[in-house]
């Protein structure tokens, strides 16, 4: 399959059918699909509808190499953790159809990013090697053009001036940041932000204790000044990313989708506004596996949007935008 057809998506018999390709084509590419599928007793023979098609756990990103048959990594994203973690490994076969599904998705979701002055507050990411999403960040601010558009150091007060001479003059800034480094800059220095959309993509990385999202998001509100916090949906082992614009539901671009599993048979689906393990289709990921059994716990709802609730308590906690409970 050419894997451009992806974003050609407009009705959801469309994903539907590249899913299943996608499927096919997977099963026989990729060594540790097909051996997680016949484990399992699911051959491709039998798979005729989504709900059949299997998720590969996306621990298998730490111990095995995610990649189809033939394909050489152009560059290998790896999560965040400490030394005694073992990190998940993201062969990406071709940036460019990277770059074009964070692209597409961040677009559709707020305009060009030519509109923005983009501001990326991503310390500990920009520390180490392998950041998804200091990738991304960069091709934004790339794209955004705008000269005082760039990363930006936390802890030493440069950001309160820039902010402010932006505010000023009135510029239109989307700030996106960790939330540990977001909450230290609203809680350090308070201040009413009128035309900057504010962008938390999660993450405490043990710099201060966990909240649930509706907490963290009250604190970064008062501190700002702002009605709403917006969000990033995203990890390592997938290409692609769902957004909020602050009530707590994530929309996915139309190659994307989120499905929930039963805590209890992982082969079983539950239906809108049931709790249970967070699964994904990200068909960006034709090189690798579109179809991830996260460890993420949360619902969907009957328009397809869809909230995180936590984590299962035996995952290990990692920056990909998760609260725990």
């Amino acid at each position: 399959m050419e894997p451009e057809r992806i974003f050609d998506i407009q009705t959801p018999a469309e994903f539907e059918g590249l899913a299943l390709e996608t499927f096919r084509e997977q099963y026989r590419e990729v060594a540790v699909y097909r051996e997680f599928c016949d484990h399992l007793g699911r051959h491709p023979s039998g798979v005729d509808s989504l709900e059949k098609i299997p998720f590969l756990p996306i621990e298998f990103f730490k111990t095995r190499n995610v990649l189809r048959q033939g394909s050489r990594e152009e560059t290998v994203f790896t999560s965040s953790g400490t030394t005694s973690d073992t990190l998940s490994r993201h062969y990406v076969a071709s940036l460019a159809l990277y770059r074009e599904s964070f692209t597409r998705a961040f677009e559709a979701a707020y305009g060009p990013a030519t509109e923005y002055c983009l501001l990326a507050l991503l310390p500990s990411y920009q520390e180490r090697p392998g950041s998804s999403l200091v990738y991304m960040a960069a091709e934004l601010i790339s794209r955004s053009g705008h000269p005082l558009s760039g990363f930006v150091p936390a802890g030493d007060g440069t950001l309160y001036p820039l902010l402010d001479q932006l505010e000023a003059a009135g510029t239109k800034v989307l700030l996106l940041g960790v939330s540990f480094a977001l909450l230290d800059l609203a809680t350090g220095n308070p201040r009413p932000l009128l035309n900057t959309t504010v962008m938390e993509t999660g993450g405490m990385k043990g710099r201060r204790r966990e909240m649930v999202r509706e907490e963290l998001h009250r604190e970064l509100c008062k501190g700002f000044g702002l009605e709403q916090i917006h969000s990033e949906y995203g990890m390592t082992e997938l290409l692609s990313q769902a957004y909020s614009p602050g009530d707590g539901r994530f929309r996915c671009p139309p190659w994307m989708q989120v499905r929930i599993r039963d805590t209890e048979d992982p082969l079983a689906f539950l239906g809108a506004q049931r709790t249970g393990g967070i699964n994904v289709i990200d068909l960006a990921n034709q090189y690798s596996c579109a179809f991830l059994a996260t460890q993420d716990l949360g619902r969907t709802h009957p328009d397809g949007s869809f909230e995180v609730l936590g984590r299962f308590d035996h995952s290990d906690i990692r920056g990909c935008n998760l609260m725990a409970l």
